[in-house]
């Protein structure tokens, strides 16, 4: 009879154990911290902020008001640090405001890309055909 209780107890340990297991586990995961905040950027709009994670005051152009395939320079004294390309083509960003090759450039998807922290400071940028 004792070797039935030992065992009985051992089991009801062990039931407990896992079925508190996935409540301590799910807890984990809710209290993990959510994922970093996209920026508001339309269809069919490139928008560029200053700073990274999307923050401060974007500049916004669409295909209507943009040159494609012309070099378009940002407002002289600003750079862009983050970005979203919705335009559905590809937007090549530039480290010179001349759109010069010489210099850091990165050209990004038109799909819907959220660059939360440009490789460069952004001074100009091209919006492509195809």
């Amino acid at each position: 009879m004792r070797t039935k209780t030992v065992l009985t107890v051992a089991a009801l340990a062990a039931a407990t154990l896992l079925t508190a297991l996935p409540a301590a586990t799910a807890g984990a995961v809710t209290a993990a911290a959510p994922g970093p905040r996209l920026g508001a950027c339309g269809p069919g709009q490139l928008c560029l902020w200053p700073k990274t994670d999307f923050r401060g005051r974007a500049v916004t152009r669409e295909l209507s008001d943009t040159d494609i395939d012309s070099c378009v320079p940002l407002p002289a004294g600003t750079t862009a640090q983050a970005l979203a390309n919705r335009t559905g083509r590809p937007v090549t960003t530039y480290q010179s405001a001349e759109c010069a090759e010489t210099g850091a450039f990165e050209t990004y998807p038109g799909g819907g890309t959220w660059v939360p922290q440009s490789p460069h400071q952004v001074r100009a940028f091209k919006i492509w055909e195809r």
